[in-house]
């Protein structure tokens, strides 16, 4: 039996200096909060202003916000028309004329940093050069942070942790400092901002800050963006004095007593108000919480391995464990840079989706995936006048978009089709873990309404005698003119998939299956020289710029579906071809694993390790575990590429259907429990 406890906790992240790059979080699944080295945002304008750097933020899936007097619907859009088979299609692709519009819809709605948190000296502002780090440990077994340093020569150590059912920080902060009635705590609010930090500290009239009671143990602060409103609920566990500061949007806490040496702070944040839990009873509620975390999942373990290769492998394991638990266990898809800070405006990417939480099922915590499926099923309105407004039957899923659901302009987002299947593949998924037919008649219009569109998007050629996918659309590999791209093999073949799976949940129901005869007259992956092509129109897939930099998406045919029609010789000989010409530098976290799961369908598994461990610009696992993409300032964090990995180890752990067992090298030693095979 593997020693989880062990497992967990000699990955702890333990810094002993500032490390701007990774700071640390904690969280909750809904709510992020990222700090520096005194366990608080007390330096935080050192991160947010670096145009590279990782913002410290304080996050909720909830909190969204518009910028006044822009645009709420996209129906004033101008739609450039795309020919298909004979008819125009609109797509809101080109902003020419319309650049207010189109960008106001992109920026709005965006995630939003609810306030900071800072220590303050004797209610002043920190200077970096009062303070010196000593050192800092994040407990992933508790999902506590433990920091300890210096201020003004004095020590102080602080715990914080978020609670894992409320949306509340946690501080307990120790020193001589608080004795003496110096060291306090500032509560600070931005302006919302679309860009990556979530702020704008210049703007100080669109917004206000009040007080809406104040009582000796707490004070509730009501704050007025625009339209977005929300309240923040502080709550003393000892004497603590207040001042407030409006004309900044600044609350000061400080210790009210005269011996304490601990000042001890919860804040919640919320669109109701709510009193956060006393710290004790939220003490007790995160060790029960994360030791069923835990506990209760799976796990892989390279015990008394001296092969560098499995240490590095199972850190970056347990870190994904962890990241993926604070960030992408929300009521909706995470961003790809989750609640740590604003990539594309927060908003999120449902071709994503099956990256950010597919892993789950094969891990034993299928109940988050369900919640991905719920929140497509109530987009599902929003799906159908997509589909309906371009002539399909059926549901077409938004690609890029905020809680409405409804699509973003973009010159590639709309256009993409990979989405789609997503449900449809988690679904069943879920379905393998625990066959219900409860389940089937729950997500059956969320299946057959997204397998109606894949049906009546493919087009039947009459020449060729079969159904052909596209044009226009773009694949994966986004690099592509949508008006060529014919038969993508990845999209291709995951809408066969889908349609077959669909077919399958019908008949499982007692229904008789409505796709069966699209999907047995299907166009074939195209193939030249011996390797699969990026689309049946790119016969310079490898030889011309810029058809191999991005997604090498031809592979996932045959690692993240098992497609029968994939000839394994020629799928062997596209992953040497991908390794050798491709530009690595244009690839994303996501894609390492990806190309991990087609060497292991191909039965190359020590190959799948190199891969996985791949030294590579976007394959960089920071200290605090997360997946930078390097040469990318946008994406300091890439919650896809742990979620990628996630997967990959599941599959190199327990294998796939009807080839079941373990593939890592001997040398790894490696224990696996209650890891579930993929497809």
């Amino acid at each position: 039996m593997i020693d989880r406890y062990k497992l967990v906790t000699r990955h702890n992240p333990h810094y002993t200096k500032e490390e701007k790059q990774a700071p640390l979080s904690v969280g909750n699944g809904r709510f992020c909060f990222t700090v520096d080295f005194t366990g608080l945002q007390t330096f935080s304008a050192s991160f947010n202003n670096d145009a590279t750097g990782f913002p410290l933020c304080t996050m909720a899936e909830w909190a969204w916000h518009r910028y006044a007097n822009v645009p709420l619907t996209t129906a004033g859009l101008k739609l450039t028309p795309f020919d298909t088979f004979g008819r125009a299609v609109g797509y809101a692709v080109d902003d020419t004329g319309q650049r207010e519009l189109f960008y106001g819809l992109r920026r709005n709605a965006h995630k939003f940093h609810m306030g900071f948190l800072s220590f303050t000296l004797k209610g002043k502002p920190l200077i970096r050069e009062q303070c010196e780090p000593i050192q800092q440990t994040l407990d992933m077994w508790t999902g506590t942070l433990v920091s300890e340093f210096t201020m003004s020569g004095e020590p102080v150590r602080v715990e914080t942790f978020v609670h894992p059912h409320e949306d509340s920080v946690f501080v307990k902060s120790t020193s001589p400092l608080v004795k003496k009635r110096s060291l306090g705590i500032s509560l600070e609010f931005p302006y919302a901002s679309h860009r990556k930090s979530g702020t704008d500290l210049e703007s100080r009239q669109p917004h206000t800050t009040s007080v809406k009671q104040h009582e000796r143990s707490r004070i509730e602060i009501h704050r007025i963006m625009d339209e977005t409103e929300y309240y923040v609920t502080a709550r003393f566990d000892t004497d603590v004095f207040v001042q407030t500061e409006w004309e900044t949007h600044r609350v000061l806490f400080g210790c009210g007593g005269q011996y304490e040496e601990t000042l001890v702070l919860a804040v919640n944040f919320g669109l109701e108000s709510r009193v956060p839990a006393p710290f004790a009873n939220a003490e007790a509620v995160r060790d029960m919480f994360w030791r069923e975390y835990w506990t209760s999942g799976g796990a892989i373990a390279f015990p008394d391995t001296v092969d560098p290769r499995a240490i590095e492998l199972e850190r970056r394991i347990v870190l994904s464990q962890y990241v993926t638990a604070i960030q992408c266990r929300g009521e909706v898809p995470p961003a790809e840079t989750g609640l740590s800070c604003n990539s594309w405006y927060g908003k999120f990417h449902l071709e994503m989706l099956f990256w950010h939480v597919a892993h789950f099922t094969l891990w034993g915590r299928i109940e988050e995936v369900k919640k991905m499926l719920a929140y497509c099923k109530k987009i599902l309105p929003s799906a159908r006048r997509i589909a309906t407004s371009q002539g399909y039957a059926g549901a077409r899923l938004p690609k890029m978009c905020d809680l409405s659901g409804e699509n973003t302009p973009s010159s590639v987002a709309v256009l993409l089709l990979w989405q789609q299947p997503h449900p449809i593949m988690l679904a069943e998924l879920c379905y393998r873990a625990d066959p219900s037919l409860d389940f089937l008649h729950e997500y059956r219009e969320l299946v057959v309404e997204t397998a109606e569109f894949m049906r009546d998007f493919l087009h039947y050629d009459e020449n060729r005698e079969e159904y052909i996918l596209g044009p226009p659309y773009i694949p994966a590999q986004e690099c592509h003119d949508p008006r060529t791209v014919l038969n993508a093999p990845y999209e291709l073949e995951y809408f066969r998939w889908a349609l077959m799976k669909a077919d399958e949940w019908l008949e499982r129901m007692g229904e008789r299956p409505r796709f069966r005869a699209c999907v047995e007259r299907m166009a074939n992956p195209a193939h030249k020289d011996g390797v699969y092509l990026a689309h049946e129109n790119c016969p310079d897939t490898f030889s011309q710029a810029p058809f191999y930099t991005d997604h090498p998406s031809m592979l996932a045919m045959f690692g993240v579906l098992n497609s029968e029609r994939v000839d394994k010789t020629l799928m062997s000989a596209t992953l040497d071809r991908v390794l050798e010409v491709w530009d690595m530098g244009t690839l994303y976290g996501w894609d390492f694993p990806m190309m991990a799961m087609t060497m292991c369908r191909l039965g190359r598994n020590s190959d799948a390790v190199d891969l996985l461990l791949m030294d590579s610009l976007k394959n960089t696992y920071l200290s605090n575990g997360h997946n930078r993409q390097e040469g990318d300032a946008a994406l300091p964090l890439y919650l896809p590429g742990n979620g990628g990995l996630l997967l990959a180890t599941a599959v190199l752990a327990a294998g796939f259907d009807g080839n079941e067992g373990c593939r890592f090298p001997k040398s790894f030693n490696a224990e696996v429990e209650n890891i579930y095979a993929y497809i």
